[in-house]
């Protein structure tokens, strides 16, 4: 599988939210970051908003497309 890029997003929130998520992430043995996007796709996911994904420059099959 090959990766992309990711893109940085600085945000405050309230310290009891913040423990609350770090709290989750090591139930799931997931990092914070990691964490907030699971928490994202999965609203997205409920709410029926599309996430796009990069395009990686390969199929499924590993074979990179033209």
């Amino acid at each position: 599988m090959a990766t992309t890029k990711t893109a940085t997003l600085t945000f405050r929130i309230d310290p009891g939210v913040k423990e609350a998520l770090r709290t989750a992430a090591q139930r799931q043995h997931r990092s914070i970051a990691n964490m907030v996007e699971v928490l994202i796709r999965d609203y997205c996911g409920r709410k029926g908003i599309e996430i796009h994904e990069p395009e990686t420059g390969e199929s499924n099959s590993g074979i990179k497309n033209k």
